[in-house]
C-alpha cells in the first residue's frame, strides 16, 4: 500500500478535526461539560501548544543558517558585483509589489472586521485576550518618526544573544546578511571551513525542522480541534472572507503585477513565460516546497524558457531561499487580518513595520510546507500578540493554510523564474521560448 504523502495527511488531519469541533459545539456548545469531551480539548490544546512550541524553536537557527549560507554563496562570485545588484534590485521590487498588494486588498476588503457580536463571541469562546491588553503590549512605531527610527536601532543588536533569546529577528537577518557577504569576502582556506559548518548547521536545522513538521497532522488537529469546537461555523465565515482576501491579492500578483514587469523590464509575454513554467508551477503547488521543486524550476527555466544555466544557476537557487513574493504577501495579510479580528487599529507606521518584518522574515523562511508560519510567529510577538492571541491566531490560520501554502509557494516559484528571465534579457540573452512547450 502506498505510504500517504504529508500534505495528504494534513488534509486529513483538517477533514478529522474540522467534523469533531463542529460535531462537539452543535452538540454540547462552546463550553463542553462531558468529561471526556473535556478531556479531549485539554489533550488538543496540550498538543497543539507543543507542536507550536517545536516550530518556535527552530526559528532563530533556521533563520539565520539559511540568511548566511545563501548570501555566503555568491558573495565571492567574479560577477557577485553585476548580477548580485540586479538579482537583489529584482527580488527587492516584487517582494514589496507583493506586500504592497496584500496590504491594500487586506486593508480595502478587511475581512477580520466582523459584526462586534460574532467577533466578541469568538474571541470569549477561544479565550483570546482583549484588546486593551494587546494594545499595552505593542511595541511598534504608533507615535510617529522618532519611533520608527527605533526599528533601525533594532537593526543593529547590542548582544546578538540578548537578540536571539528575545526574538528580535530583525537584528539577527542584518547580522546573517553582514556575516554571510564577508564570509564570501574571505581567503578560500578559511571560506571553505567556515561555509562547510554553516552549510552542514543549515541541513540538520532543516532536517530537525523536517522532523517536527511531520508532526504537522497531529499538531494541526490538535489546534484546530478546540478552535472549532469552541466557536462553531462562524468560524467558516469568517476565514472564508480571510482566504478569498489572499486568493485575490496573490491573484493580482500573478496576473498583473509579475506580467507588468515581465513586460516592461524584459519585453517578455507573460503567456509565454507561463506555459514555459507550467511544469514547475504544477510541481510547486502540489508539494507546496519551492526547494522540493527548484530542480524543476531550472529544469523549465534553462531549456524551456531558454535562461542560459550561468544567470538560472546564480538566481534561482537565492530565489529560492530569499525570494518569496507569495510568502511576504501572506505574512503581511495574516498580521493585519488577526489585528482587525482583535480589534487593535494599527497605523501607519505599525503597517509599515509589519511590511518590513515580513520582507526580512520571508528571506529566512526556508522552502519547506507551512515554513512561513515560524516567521508569522515571530511578526505576532514583535507586534505584540501574547502567548494565547498567538496560539489563537496561528490555530485560525491552520483551517485554510493548505490550500494557500500550495498557492503562495506557486508564486514564490513564479517570482523566482519571472526574475531569472528579466536578467538574463538584461545581460543580452536572446531566442527565449523557443524550445517545444508540447
Amino acid at each position: 500500500m502506498k505510504k500517504l504523502s504529508l500534505h495528504h495527511k494534513v488534509l486529513f488531519a483538517l477533514l478529522l478535526s474540522f467534523g469533531l469541533g463542529i460535531w462537539i459545539n452543535l452538540q454540547h456548545g462552546a463550553a463542553p461539560s462531558t468529561s471526556w469531551i473535556l478531556w479531549l480539548i485539554s489533550f488538543c490544546e496540550f498538543t497543539g501548544k507543543l507542536f507550536l512550541n517545536a516550530l518556535k524553536m527552530v526559528v532563530i537557527p533556521l533563520v539565520l543558517t539559511s540568511v548566511i549560507c545563501g548570501v555566503s554563496q555568491i558573495a565571492g562570485d567574479k560577477d557577485f558585483g553585476r548580477l548580485g545588484l540586479k538579482t537583489l534590485l529584482i527580488y527587492s521590487l516584487t517582494g514589496i509589489l507583493a506586500v504592497a498588494t496584500g496590504l491594500l486588498c487586506v486593508n480595502v476588503i478587511r475581512p477580520g472586521f466582523v459584526d462586534p457580536e460574532v467577533r466578541d463571541a469568538l474571541s470569549n469562546d477561544l479565550d483570546a485576550a482583549q484588546p486593551s491588553s494587546l494594545e499595552s503590549a505593542l511595541q511598534v512605531a504608533d507615535s510617529g518618526w522618532s519611533n520608527l527610527l527605533e526599528i533601525f536601532h533594532r537593526m543593529v543588536p547590542p548582544n546578538l544573544f540578548t537578540a536571539a533569546v528575545e526574538g528580535q529577528l530583525l537584528g539577527l537577518i542584518c547580522f546573517g546578511l553582514l556575516f554571510g557577504f564577508f564570509l564570501g569576502q574571505t581567503k578560500p582556506e578559511f571560506q571553505k571551513t567556515q561555509l562547510s559548518f554553516w552549510l552542514g548547521l543549515q541541513e540538520i536545522i532543516l532536517k530537525i525542522t523536517h522532523f517536527v513538521l511531520r508532526f504537522a497532522p497531529i499538531g494541526i488537529f490538535g489546534l484546530v480541534t478546540p478552535t472549532l469546537a469552541k466557536s462553531g461555523l462562524d468560524m467558516f465565515w469568517l476565514m472564508g472572507g480571510f482566504a478569498m482576501t489572499v486568493f485575490l491579492a496573490l491573484g493580482i500578483h500573478a496576473l498583473l503585477v509579475l506580467p507588468l514587469l515581465l513586460k516592461t523590464l524584459g519585453g517578455i509575454k507573460f503567456l509565454d513565460h507561463y506555459r514555459a513554467m507550467s511544469p514547475a508551477l504544477l510541481t510547486a503547488f502540489s508539494t507546496a516546497s519551492s526547494s522540493a521543486t527548484l530542480p524543476v524550476t531550472m529544469e523549465c527555466t534553462n531549456k524551456r524558457v531558454g535562461v542560459s544555466s550561468k544567470i538560472s544557476g546564480f538566481t534561482l537557487p537565492l530565489g529560492a531561499t530569499l525570494n518569496m513574493d507569495g510568502t511576504a504577501l501572506f505574512e503581511c495579510v495574516v498580521v493585519i487580518f488577526l489585528a482587525q479580528f482583535f480589534g487593535i487599529d494599527m497605523s501607519w507606521a505599525t503597517q509599515f513595520f509589519v511590511v518590513l518584518l515580513a520582507l526580512l522574515t520571508s528571506v529566512g523562511v526556508a522552502g519547506i510546507p507551512s515554513a512561513s508560519l515560524v516567521a508569522i510567529l515571530v511578526i505576532l510577538q514583535a507586534v505584540g500578540f501574547d502567548e494565547q492571541s498567538i496560539a489563537t491566531g496561528v490555530s485560525m490560520i491552520y483551517v485554510v493554510d493548505r490550500i494557500l501554502d500550495m498557492s503562495r509557494t506557486m508564486i514564490n516559484v513564479l517570482g523566482d523564474s519571472c526574475a531569472a528571465a528579466i536578467i538574463g534579457k538584461s545581460e543580452g540573452e536572446s531566442g527565449y521560448y523557443k524550445a517545444d512547450l508540447s
